[in-house]
């Protein structure tokens, strides 16, 4: 009979909830002390994360690792040199096995369940589920309900990103598996700003991704022909086997999401704005968001005192957005200068966070001043 008390409570167990747990037992908290709830069983290969970044994280369970991406815009292609950086792909099935291995070995209890409800008062936190009800000291809530982000305020800019990849293999060898392609937007715009995604890893399988930002989506159909026109026509690749298929929805939004839900209750992952706004990349967010987390609770005894973030990034993301919003059409051309006028390392730098001011402002001059002018007015006329 499972114990009713707990001092760390996760209400979701994907990659936010796994990576938290893990970073506070390998800090010292014992895992006898943390539930995970989550309804899914994280049996499958339900999405592929991919990311750049200086230190490599979890490269035992990677499925490739590159020094050098390409980029293929109109009028300009680069196959750039990452260095101090690197490419990672990490499949989710692989990572929710290593994740479950390592935290069953040290005594967290994971329930396949559901959370109904949360109720915190000044004592403790309770998450309330089809197997009864648990209490914690703290709760972890990355959970996001099927239209949740429908209710943000017009003041907001909402997007999504949205995307189909297919995992195939092809007889005979065509892939570099050392040249992945990061974008290349060898597609039709056709008003929402498209691009594909190609990562080889070996040089008879490659997995492509075809990725849209945009408000709405796609009939299910027009990925598929999508994916298909871009193997043949593009690639010239006319005898080829689908192994996999992933889809997902990645919110983009400028919302600024609240951290502290309630005494007791954080909010991590998707629900924490742990998803770039700009990007929807959120691994290595993820990953630092987990080191703060647990440095909070050991230094202060809570989860709450988290570094800000430049307040600078949040107001480029929110430009970036309705940029995007307004120009779907011509961001294979932005993107295009973004690359062609600026080193990669500045590149990711800017996408990190981590530039200095100088560096921002190289890359915001390096671009077409109007479409961002013209944003930022209408968002201060829009916060006013």
């Amino acid at each position: 009979m499972m114990k009713k008390d707990y001092r760390f409570i996760f209400a979701g167990g994907g990659l936010a909830g796994l990576s938290l747990a893990s970073q506070l037992v390998r800090d010292g908290f014992p895992g006898s002390e943390i539930l995970i709830i989550d309804s899914d069983s994280k049996n499958r290969n339900d999405r592929t994360w991919c990311f750049w970044t200086k230190a490599s994280l979890l490269p035992e369970i990677s499925q490739s690792i590159w020094t050098q991406v390409r980029f293929i815009g109109p009028g300009f292609t680069n196959l750039f040199q990452l260095s101090p950086y690197h490419y990672q792909i990490i499949r989710g099935i692989d990572f929710y096995r290593q994740q479950h291995q390592f935290l069953h070995d040290h005594g967290v209890t994971i329930l396949k369940t559901s959370v109904k409800d949360i109720h915190d008062n000044e004592a403790a936190v309770s998450a309330i589920t089809t197997e009864g009800s648990f209490n914690g000291q703290w709760l972890f809530n990355s959970l996001v309900r099927q239209g949740e982000f429908l209710n943000i305020s017009d003041s907001y800019t909402r997007l999504s990103q949205h995307f189909q990849g297919w995992e195939i293999s092809v007889p005979n060898p065509i892939f570099n598996p050392t040249e992945p392609t990061l974008f290349d937007f060898r597609t039709p715009q056709n008003g929402k700003m498209r691009f594909f995604y190609v990562l080889p890893h070996s040089s008879t399988q490659a997995l492509i991704e075809y990725t849209l930002f945009s408000r709405d989506l796609l009939p299910p159909h027009e990925y598929e022909a999508a994916l298909a026109q871009y193997i043949q026509e593009i690639l010239d690749i006319h005898d080829y086997q689908v192994l996999e298929v992933e889809k997902g929805i990645i919110p983009m939004t400028d919302y600024p999401f609240p951290r502290q839900l309630s005494p007791h209750v954080l909010a991590i992952g998707t629900r924490g704005g742990r998803v770039k706004a700009s990007t929807g990349y959120a691994f290595t967010r993820i990953h630092k968001d987990s080191l703060a987390i647990s440095h909070s609770l050991q230094q202060y005894g809570d989860p709450f005192h988290l570094p800000p973030a430049a307040r600078r990034y949040a107001w480029f993301d929110a430009i970036m957005l309705k940029v995007i919003e307004a120009n779907s059409h011509r961001m294979d051309e932005i993107f295009t200068q973004l690359f062609q006028n600026n080193p990669i390392q500045r590149v990711f730098g800017f996408l990190d966070e981590e530039n200095s001011w100088l560096d921002d402002l190289k890359v915001l001059a390096s671009l077409t001043p109007w479409p961002f002018l013209s944003a930022a007015g209408k968002l201060l006329l829009r916060r006013h």
